[in-house]
Order: structure tokens, then sequence, then C-alpha cells
């Protein structure tokens, strides 16, 4: 498996989360100035949500951007016969076999990428499943528990 297609489709889906936070904040700022925003009397309070909904949005772009910039910097490497990590890419088959597929990311958890006829799930070291992998070697287990939900997962891959 080439992890640099991983990291590629990753930054991809970075551009594209960056954009739409830059389109979403403009539309945040045009609706905050807009004249039919401006207040028509001391309990309208249309103009501030809307600033306070801009200020949101301008920060969801300032982490894309640094988000972006992180992976751009990001250096791919091998995990074989190694712990996992930051950069480590792992397949896990849950106790009825079903296999999942995360790539141990320095940020942007929780995002979803298609990549080699997969979907891949980059996990961060802070995340409970992140947590749990971190130092942990192909052919280990672990036992992720939610509540009172425990799901046994074994370590399939690791590169």
């Amino acid at each position: 498996m080439e992890k640099q297609q991983i990291v590629d489709a990753i930054l991809l889906a970075l551009e594209e989360k960056l954009s739409i936070a830059r389109s979403s904040t403009q539309r945040a700022i045009d609706a905050a100035t807009d004249e039919e925003t401006i207040p028509e009397h001391k309990y309208d309070t249309l103009a501030l949500e809307a600033s306070y909904l801009a200020h949101g949005q301008a920060l969801r772009v300032q982490e894309s951007e640094s988000e972006l910039s992180l992976m751009r910097h990001f250096k791919v490497r091998s995990f074989e016969q190694q712990a996992i990590a930051v950069g480590a890419y792992v397949e896990l088959e849950d106790d009825d076999g079903k296999a999942k597929h995360f790539f141990i990311s320095p940020c942007a958890g929780g995002l979803e990428v298609a990549c080699l006829e997969k979907r891949i799930y980059l996990l961060t070291t802070q995340s409970p499943l992140g947590k749990l992998l971190k130092g942990k070697y192909e052919g280990d287990e672990v036992e992720l528990r939610i509540a009172d939900k425990s799901i046994h997962y074994d370590i399939v891959t690791v590169l």
C-alpha cells in the first residue's frame, strides 16, 4: 500500500473542507453586514447573531488552514514491525470479521477519505480508539469500551 496516496487523499479532503469553510465565512459576513439585518429596535439581535456566526466560521477557517499546513509538511514513513504512532495506517477486524481502516493522523480526527477502494478514517491519538492503538503492534488486540458497550478489535495490519 502506498501511504502517500492516503496523505494525498487527506490533503484533497482538507482543501475541500477549507474551501467550504471560507465560503461559509463569507456568507456569514454578508449576512451580518446586510441592510436587512440592521436592528429595528433594541431587541432585534439578528445582526449580532450573524456576527457571532461569522466569527465562528472565521475560527473554522483558521483551524482548517492549520490542519492543511500540518498535513502538507507531514513526513510519510513505514511502521512495519513498529509500534502504532502518528503516521501509521492500521487495519482492524472486529469480532464479526468486519474490517475497518484507519490512518493515525496529527489532526482532522473523524475525517473520512476514500482511497484505494477503501473508506479510511482519520484518528488522532487523543481519541478513545487512538489512545488504545498508540504503542500497540500488528497482531495485538484492543478492547474499546463506550458506556456499557465493549468492542474487541484485532490489529491485522500496521504500515
